[in-house]
């Protein structure tokens, strides 16, 4: 299999990383645990934000105690204050055979779009975790914060290579077998898995995890430029095919995808999680923006 070579340039430069700097994300609910970064959990405890006041127990923090209120009223309240914690990001990379074929191939575009979402995370005090899958999925990078990482990250996914077939199923497993921190799970792929998508949208609803689906396409997936009679071969399975390909099995074809596409759209839309489709043709970080509202993406 021909695939596309990767070099740390592609991946990583001073031009693509400045393009990002605008680029921010914003949680609405954080699991406790965290610290030290901008999301909003529903916890209280002595962080720097001001959100209510209770009556002092016995054990409680001195220190919290509103001593205006009990030269008012004579009576002990506690300042609670909202806290802030981290948002653990969990990048899934798709780097299975397909991905690395045809001009431009998608596994540059998936990681950029990987990296992009790490720089994202880690400007922002964030830890970042990167897991590629493929028939399987391994760890690339464990979770952890910490700006100067970036370049490890773009080093270690330039050493990337294709991973067997897809296989959303066994992804997932494997994620959950890692029992995680709740946080943000951006999956980066094309959502095309040998058993369809259905299976692909069982195994997300399994993901612990919030999700933001990153859909690479191309216009051939919308609209392939075949005719006549040919052979195809499936670049993971093998699995060949004669096909006559006539208006009407195109017609067929669009229909097909775009029950598929609708079916990714609802899955996203049902379920509160954020998708964007990335045209693997064009520059990454304009379509990225469509992810971010005026600047925030709110999950």
């Amino acid at each position: 299999m021909t695939r596309k070579q990767l070099n740390i340039d592609e991946l990583f430069d001073p031009a693509f990383l400045d393009s990002i700097k605008t680029l921010r994300y914003i949680a609405r609910r954080v699991p406790p645990g965290g610290r030290h970064a901008e999301q909003r959990s529903r916890d209280l405890g002595s962080g720097i934000e001001f959100r209510d006041f209770r009556p002092y127990a016995a054990g409680d923090d001195l220190r919290s105690i509103d001593w205006n209120i009990y030269r008012r009223l004579g009576k002990v309240f506690l300042r609670l204050f909202e806290e802030l914690e981290d948002l653990p990001l969990y990048v899934l990379t798709d780097i299975s055979d397909s991905m690395w074929l045809e001009e431009p191939p998608r596994i540059v575009r998936a990681l950029r779009t990987a990296l992009a979402l790490s720089a994202v995370s880690l400007n922002h005090h964030d830890s970042v975790g990167v897991f590629p899958f493929g028939a399987d999925l391994s760890v690339l990078a464990r979770p952890q914060a910490g700006k100067r990482r970036l370049l490890q990250l773009a080093t270690r996914m330039a050493s990337l290579e294709p991973a067997g077939p897809t296989d959303f199923t066994q992804a997932v497993k494997r994620l959950n077998a890692y029992k995680l921190r709740r946080g943000l799970c951006a999956v980066v792929s094309d959502f095309f898995d040998p058993r369809g998508i259905d299976a692909v949208l069982t195994a997300l609803r399994r993901v612990r995890h919030k999700l933001v689906l990153v859909q690479l396409v191309r216009p051939a997936d919308r609209e392939p430029d075949l005719a006549g009679d040919l052979r195809l071969v499936d670049c993971e399975t093998g699995e060949a095919q004669d096909i006559s390909v006539t208006p009407a099995v195109v017609a067929r074809y669009r229909e097909a995808y775009a029950r598929f596409q609708n079916a990714l759209m609802d899955f996203a839309s049902e379920r509160g999680h954020g998708l964007v489709r990335v045209d693997v043709e064009q520059p990454v970080v304009p379509q990225l923006a469509q992810l971010f509202e005026t600047g925030s993406l709110v999950v």
